[in-house]
């Protein structure tokens, strides 16, 4: 059905969040390309009947009271952040999306097919919605661990799982970080390397944060990996970028994290931020200290107040993040690439 106007489109969304699903053939937008709309939506929930690829989504939010409205998708993965709205006004926002089997860590359960999204926020209010093919879309490649992975299960978190929602249409995350994975097991497991590299297509940016898990790698052989890892992401056309690990939160006594447990120092004395920094200096790779970054703010809160960031009162666990400080740790990544100019100002949320 043609929608001809605002207040025809929040009415007629209005109906089908009410009622059922309807499903219905994609239409076809003004360029060619299939569109999915909110006949595909019920109950706060969207399900669009698309293959695996990257798609934009444009959705019109407001209503006749003010508003608040965010929406997240696939394996809890935060799209769109919180949009406030006011009384009676519309406003239009678009962020593209990455459809894959599976649709969260590589080695985790596939997940439903196709494309999910959930509307929330302190007061939703989504007047229209539009699902089409981004042929033209930037990926963001994430490789690395369950701090950045996608994680199936609250309050587990990953970085990767938050960065979505500050990026805008045409810049899509590809999240195939993944629990307990190590440089040596991320280029072993053909799901893993021998699944993202051909994926890689020129000028996509492959981030790399892999470090919590090599335990037991020694020095050169993680050095070896990190370079592969440079050289054969380049070697399709993509741009690597090599990040630290986040810090653990492991205090001194005198209130510091100088310590080998917090700075993912392994039992052999690898220092692995050193290795990342050394390598990226010595290949000329783009580096996102994320290791001083988090070191500073975990410091500047002190022990108490830092506990907020990771699952230290939930799980007494101070290595994995809480979605509050998963989402401050997708924000150190914001801004790292916008200091790197690796992404436009202009594709980048505040």
């Amino acid at each position: 059905m043609r929608r001809t106007g605002t207040s025809l489109a929040a009415v007629a969304l209005a109906a089908v969040l009410g009622s059922g699903a309807v499903t219905a053939a994609p239409a076809q937008a003004r360029d060619g390309r299939p569109s999915w709309g909110a006949e595909n939506c019920v109950a706060g929930t969207c399900h669009f009947d698309v293959a695996p690829g990257t798609y934009d989504v444009r959705v019109r939010l407001g209503g006749d009271a003010a508003s608040r409205t965010a929406i997240s998708g696939e394996t809890r993965r935060a799209l769109l952040p919180e949009t406030a709205v006011g009384a009676g006004e519309r406003a239009t926002r678009s962020f593209t999306v990455d459809v894959r089997t599976p649709e969260g860590e590589p080695a985790g359960a596939d997940g439903s097919p196709g494309l999910d999204l959930v509307v929330g926020g302190a007061a939703p209010a989504l007047a229209d919605i539009r699902v089409t093919p981004a042929h033209r879309a930037r990926q963001v490649f994430l490789v690395g661990d369950s701090t950045v992975c996608d994680q199936p299960g609250e309050p587990y978190t990953g970085w990767g799982q938050r960065l979505p929602q500050y990026l805008r249409a045409g810049v899509s995350v590809a999240n195939h970080a993944d629990s307990g994975e190590s440089t040596v097991s991320y280029l072993a497991d053909p799901r893993m390397w021998d699944t993202v590299r051909p994926l890689i297509r020129p000028g996509d940016l492959v981030l790399v944060q892999l470090a919590h898990n090599d335990k037991t790698t020694d020095g050169a052989t993680y050095r070896a990996n990190l370079e592969t890892l440079v050289d054969q992401a380049r070697a399709e056309g993509g741009r690597p970028v090599l990040v630290t690990p986040i810090v653990r939160r492991w205090f001194n006594a005198d209130g510091t994290l100088d310590n080998g447990t917090a700075l993912l120092a392994n039992g052999l004395g690898v220092d692995h931020p050193a290795v990342v920094r050394s390598v990226a200096a010595e290949r000329r790779v783009p580096l996102i200290d994320l290791t001083a970054r988090t070191k500073a703010l975990v410091e500047s809160l002190g022990v108490e107040r830092s506990k907020a960031l990771y699952l230290t009162d939930e799980k007494r666990d101070n290595t994995h993040t809480s979605e509050y400080g998963a989402t401050v740790y997708a924000e150190l990544v914001r801004d790292a690439l916008v200091d790197l100019r690796l992404v436009p100002a202009g594709r980048v949320r505040p």
